[in-house]
């Protein structure tokens, strides 16, 4: 019987529907699951995360195989793809649940994005520094149904015309090296 090498990365980038859609696309990625993490309320709802009142972010866990996709290059897609520098917001999407943040599994992951923010911050590129949380992933919660897969069901629906497909676009001109 052969082992499950996949390991698990959790990131918050603003709304799920977009960075579900993003990581979706790269290969070595063997799923990409919508959810709640980060907060204090157990089984939270959708509605209940979307009041901001819960402390929790929209996340996503991603199930990858290390030998096909590394944390780093995860990690690379994810700054890339989201506003890492604007405080609980991401476009028009407002609010903690929103917010960037990593959570992380091992040791190993949090000394990574640590770095990498790190390097990030300390370039000679003028911007704003990276407010992305780095911390423990404590629980995750799946998202309603109706919330997985969302882009691929509903990719005609104008949010996800002007606000996912920019980054799928991003994505595929900027990662062709990453994806499946």
């Amino acid at each position: 019987m052969a082992m499950d090498t996949n390991e698990v990365a959790v990131f918050g980038g603003g709304c799920f529907w977009c960075t579900e859609a993003v990581f979706k696309m790269l290969k070595g990625v063997k799923s990409v699951e919508p959810g709640y993490a980060g907060g204090y309320l157990a089984d939270p709802t959708y509605e209940q995360v979307s009041s901001g009142t819960t402390g929790h972010a929209e996340v996503i866990r991603i199930s990858y195989d290390p030998k096909l996709v590394q944390y780093k290059d995860l990690l690379t897609v994810f700054f890339a793809t989201h506003d890492p520098t604007t405080l609980n917001q991401q476009g028009n999407d407002v609010g903690t649940q929103y917010r960037s943040v990593i959570l992380t599994v091992s040791n190993h992951q949090r000394v990574e994005a640590e770095n990498y923010i790190r390097t990030l911050n300390g370039s000679t590129h003028k911007g704003n520094s990276i407010v992305t949380e780095v911390k423990p992933l404590k629980k995750f919660y799946s998202a309603e149904n109706y919330h997985k897969d969302y882009f691929s069901n509903h990719s005609s629906l104008p949010y996800c015309q002007v606000v996912i497909n920019p980054k799928l676009d991003k994505v595929k001109a900027d990662f062709k090296k990453l994806l499946a």
